[in-house]
């Protein structure tokens, strides 16, 4: 498979988790306002801080208010992580490689574009609307990944594809756990109160983990949450579950299996993480301190992304000699 397009189905897949979990985000504080006490404001610069967004946010607001957090998480073009901006790069990608995707997959994601380009952000007024709005985004994520799950045969490219949305999804669900911990930083007086586990459930709503939270623990506890959203290998936005597939469709693109031992680094890396995930448990990560916990993961969930690149998609262009010409940079290269 060309390079080119492994990267482009990579990322596209992880636009499209990332416009799925942006939406997620607005979730978040969607959720806690419906249950927050009349005397505590809503927060939204949380969401700025967890996403690594605010300092961005800052050159172009003065103060982080739910209307203009909510147009620069969805609209603004100025934003790289902004719905739109994601949605755009996504369609792009797509459109680069219409020969290697399903004609559902195009129409699928050519349609979602332009159904949001064509919102009017001045539409959003009251907050029952909002909601129907990001609920809508979020479905269809889920049918953009429904239609490549039925139409794509498991080859590379599905693989390649799979890669990009779970380590994306992994990134996601530990800023999800930090929009809580930037919410609670200025007042610790919170926490075990029934304000902390409010918020504690607001982030297992907005990740569509409640039910099945409820169905595993009894009791609604900071640890059972955290164990749950982290070390779960069974639930499919738990950090271990997303790392334990993306470590799967990894190492299938290279033609081998985890338990045969890694073959390069970016294997290395993402088993590394796997194991480290598979043998801790939720004592150890409270140890370390939850926000720390996260901090670290994030960062080595970005090690294995830049692990990825240099080995499939960062491939110096082959030299190749043929009929007294050079290939040249749009043609493409060849992956090992």
């Amino acid at each position: 498979m060309l390079s080119r397009v492994a990267n482009s189905i990579y990322w596209m897949n992880r636009y499209i988790e990332r416009v799925e979990n942006y939406s997620r985000f607005v979730g978040v504080n969607f959720n806690l306002a419906l249950d927050l006490p009349p005397d505590i404001d809503e927060q939204w610069e949380p969401l700025l801080i967890a996403t690594a967004d605010n300092f961005l946010f800052s050159k172009y607001y003065e103060k982080a208010t739910k209307e203009d957090v909510i147009h620069f998480m969805t609209f603004d073009k100025r934003n790289p992580n902004s719905i739109i901006s994601c949605l755009y790069e996504a369609r792009e990608n797509a459109r680069t490689i219409r020969e290697t995707i399903s004609k559902e997959m195009w129409e699928s994601i050519n349609t979602f574009y332009l159904s949001i380009r064509e919102t009017n952000p001045d539409d959003f007024r009251n907050m029952d609307h909002m909601q129907t709005y990001f609920t809508d985004i979020r479905k269809s994520c889920q049918q953009f990944h429904g239609v490549v799950d039925a139409s794509i045969t498991r080859n590379e490219a599905w693989h390649f594809g799979r890669l990009g949305r779970h380590i994306e999804r992994a990134d996601k669900c530990s800023r999800f756990l930090d929009v809580k911990y930037f919410t609670l930083l200025q007042d610790s007086g919170t926490s075990g109160s029934t304000l902390d586990l409010m918020m504690w459930t607001a982030v297992l709503k907005s990740v569509s983990a409640y039910n099945m939270y409820r169905q595993t623990h009894r009791a609604l506890t900071p640890m059972n949450i955290v164990a749950f959203l982290i070390l779960d290998k069974l639930f499919p936005r738990s950090i271990a579950y997303c790392v334990r597939q993306a470590e799967l469709s990894l190492y299938a693109i290279a033609g081998s299996i985890p338990e045969r031992g890694y073959v390069n680094p970016a294997e290395k890396a993402i088993s590394k993480i796997r194991s480290e995930l598979e043998f801790a448990d939720v004592e150890d990560v409270f140890k370390m301190g939850l926000h720390e916990f996260l901090d670290q993961f994030q960062t080595k969930n970005n090690e294995v992304d830049n692990a990825i690149f240099d080995m499939y998609f960062g491939l110096e262009q082959p030299q190749v000699q043929s009929m007294g010409q050079t290939s040249g940079p749009g043609q493409g290269q060849w992956m090992n």
